[in-house]
């Protein structure tokens, strides 16, 4: 970035009283550079005034990851800041280098108290410890509860979070709970619970979805022998709509397959299947583009004249094998029956989807598009300027919801029908307010904000002839 443009000149000194060097276009960088020494200060004292200042209960938080990607090379990236690399981007652009960002999100508002930035290789296993102890110090001397993804669950993550008295909830991958295992469950056996999902509150009973749940107990080891085994109550879940939605995915992959060996069947011996060889590498190709590995048994060969052949069926074995897990998952946690019903641990599993919101709101309302940023220092700090905003784009959020409480609606947010107030809908109908200065011995104001403006300022509890 060069120097000069926004306000260069006399004229800025002359008009605002401000020095021009303080107005060019390099001032951001620059005051990223000055920021950048004081980061870890800044992320855990801001977090705590907003858990103060706001009463937010943080006695359970809602830990997850994303990846910011990059243009630029960054060859020579500044040691003690984190590392662009090329990594798994959640954007799918493998072609450019990342950095990667973890957020902890209170499940009180969904806000973020805590973030902090990765290098773009670092794997999310290796970070949970450190956040937890973070997060641990954020929520003070009571135990909190910690939900993640399946990233938090390694047997030394779960040590590590139950040495340190936190209490956890976590899917587990197939890893620790195998398809088999899934497959083995009797649905009809399952005990149904009193849940119903966010996006069906509005639905009739009929048409919400259901869940059931069936627990047990499972043990994990470390991989030495003096390592303590953990033992962990696990709760397998049954979802109607998870189930559904495999079910349709299923279907979609075999169809289209299904036409994509149609296709290969009628060009056997042509241009462009001509011999075994082209038609073996295109079935393969199929296969893995279908993600029918394991479902699929396909025989090539030829005929008398040398003509490729092809055979092929879908395995119903594997099919059905593969539709009895249809709809389950684990969740593993170290919450004690009598702390918690299964049903709770479920409710309180799914609140992990505020965190995955929080991160649609970084790169959707916040534009948090692939960035071209001059150093890891400034990169760094930018990941913290972008978080602290998404803080105070949600505060401002869950403030308007709990003035409005017990309704959960707002008229004029959105055309033709109220609306849940979010952060996005909120800022959008304040867009538009003007601000008055202060000058001389008048304090600036907010002239004239339209109905749903003044009811939106009322609700903030800012006064508009004294606004902050």
């Amino acid at each position: 970035m060069a120097g000069g443009g926004l306000g260069g000149g006399v004229g800025g000194h002359r008009v605002f009283g401000i020095a021009a060097e303080a107005l060019n276009d390099d001032r951001v960088g620059r005051a990223l550079d000055a920021i950048a020494p004081n980061l870890e200060q800044i992320v855990g004292s801001v977090g705590a005034q907003a858990i103060a200042a706001f009463g937010l209960e943080v006695a359970r938080l809602h830990w997850d990851m994303t990846s910011i990607s990059l243009y630029g090379a960054y060859d020579q990236p500044e040691d003690g800041f984190v590392a662009p690399r090329f990594g798994h981007p959640k954007d799918r652009r493998p072609d450019l280098k990342q950095v990667q960002t973890g957020l902890g999100v209170s499940g009180d508002g969904g806000v973020p108290v805590f973030h902090q930035a990765y290098d773009g290789g670092a794997g999310e296993v290796a970070q949970v410890a450190g956040a937890m102890r973070a997060l641990r110090k954020l929520a003070g001397p009571r135990r909190f509860l910690l939900v993640g993804d399946s990233k938090l669950v390694s047997y030394a993550n779960l040590r590590g979070i139950m040495a340190a008295e936190v209490d956890f909830i976590a899917p587990a991958s197939k890893t620790y709970v195998p398809a088999k295992v899934l497959a083995a469950l009797d649905i009809q056996a399952a005990a149904p619970v009193d849940y119903v999902a966010e996006r069906d509150a509005g639905k009739p009973p009929t048409q919400r979805g259901s869940y059931r749940v069936v627990e047990d107990t499972m043990t994990i080891g470390g991989k030495r022998k003096a390592d303590p085994v953990l033992h962990l109550r696990r709760v397998l879940v049954w979802s109607s709509a998870r189930a559904g939605a495999a079910a349709t995915a299923r279907a979609r992959k075999l169809d289209r397959a299904r036409d994509d060996l149609q296709r290969l069947t009628r060009g056997l011996g042509g241009r462009h299947y001509p011999t075994v060889d082209k038609v073996q590498a295109r079935l393969a190709a199929i296969t893995k583009a279908r993600r029918v590995t394991g479902l699929l048994d396909a025989e090539v060969g030829s005929d008398q004249d040398g003509k490729p052949t092809l055979t092929w069926r879908f395995d119903q074995a594997a099919l059905a094998a593969e539709a009895a897990t249809d709809g389950w998952y684990g969740l593993l946690t170290n919450l004690a029956p009598a702390q918690v019903d299964a049903a709770g641990v479920l409710a309180r599993y799914k609140g992990q989807e505020v965190v995955e919101r929080r991160y649609g709101v970084f790169k959707g309302p916040l534009a948090v598009a692939p960035l071209f940023v001059q150093s890891n220092r400034r990169i760094q700090a930018l990941v913290t300027v972008i978080c602290l905003a998404l803080l105070i784009f949600c505060l401002v959020e869950r403030q308007v919801r709990r003035a409005i409480a017990p309704h959960v609606t707002l008229d004029g947010l959105y055309v033709g029908q109220p609306a849940k107030p979010t952060g996005r809908l909120v800022f959008e109908a304040l867009a538009h307010l003007r601000l008055i200065p202060a000058s001389g011995h008048d304090p600036p104001i907010i002239p004239q904000p339209q109905p749903l403006q003044a009811r939106l300022l009322h609700l903030l509890d800012v006064d508009p002839t004294q606004p902050p």
